[in-house]
């Protein structure tokens, strides 16, 4: 199978780095020009420059801007008034106790990675229905389904992804636009694996020994047995977002290395 995306453009949030990065990657190789967003003009600048240097002939732009605020969204729409592909990655976590999280926390995580995707779906579907395509994809996570006990905010907004994709996604039957969700589970990103490390170094052991246990105490389910890597996210969502995905909509597609124990 080739996916070719030349001639669809492809907005990716949050992908100056990890996941979102590897999915504007993946998405560049298959013809698309995508556009990075970061919420910094030096971090848009460096992932573009990355993104250049590794396929040179790719069509990649840069717009920086703080998408959790609806200014910020806004201001993007500005610069990037439609698209064919959009990829709601923008995330932030945190591990904090319950009756630690202050009301702050809870509406600082729910802009950031609910908002954001909401307010830029609804600027981008009109364009997309009138062609008759387009590709939505929430970048959810197995802690949607399995809400961790150690960041159950976090949990929260990734099953409020999983409620708006599929309810988009029938919103939108027959439109020929698909909305889907990817849950990856324990994935070895930038920021992961700065919050691996800094455990690791906490407790004088390697990292890679902090990330076997981790799996063995919090994720016993796994079944790869390890954290997956940003490129094995990204596969999924560029075959999400082509033509040959034209009939998966309404779906929570796992990357979970099998971390959920269903069979559905």
């Amino acid at each position: 199978m080739k996916i070719d995306l030349s001639n669809k453009r492809a907005v990716v949030t949050g992908s100056t780095l990890g996941i979102g990065f590897a999915i504007a990657k993946g998405l560049a190789e298959a013809g698309a020009r995508v556009i990075i967003n970061g919420r910094s003009e030096t971090s848009v600048t460096k992932a573009v420059a990355a993104l250049k240097a590794a396929l040179p002939a790719a069509q990649v732009d840069g717009v920086a801007g703080d998408l959790a605020t609806a200014a910020g969204v806004e201001a993007f729409l500005r610069a990037v008034p439609e698209t064919d592909i959009l990829v709601n990655n923008l995330g932030i976590f945190e591990p904090k106790p319950f009756e630690d999280i202050p009301d702050a926390d809870w509406q600082r995580f729910f802009e950031t990675n609910v908002m954001s995707g909401i307010r830029l779906s609804r600027a981008y579907v009109p364009g997309m229905r009138k062609k008759s395509w387009g590709r939505i994809v929430f970048i959810s996570s197995e802690s949607g389904l399995q809400i961790p006990v150690e960041m159950i905010h976090y949990g929260m907004t990734k099953t409020a992804q999983l409620a708006i994709s599929r309810g988009l996604a029938e919103a939108l039957a027959g439109t020929g636009v698909t909305v889907n969700a990817v849950l990856p589970g324990p994935t070895r990103s930038d920021g992961v694996a700065d919050f691996f490390g800094k455990m690791a170094k906490e407790q004088g052991v390697p990292q890679v020994q902090m990330e076997k246990e981790f799996i063995a105490q919090h994720r016993p389910s796994s079944i790869i047995k390890r954290l997956a890597t940003v490129e094995e996210v990204a596969n999924m969502v560029v075959y999400a977002c082509s033509e040959q995905a034209s009939a998966t909509t309404g779906a929570a597609l796992r990357v979970d290395g099998g971390v959920v124990r269903s069979i559905a």
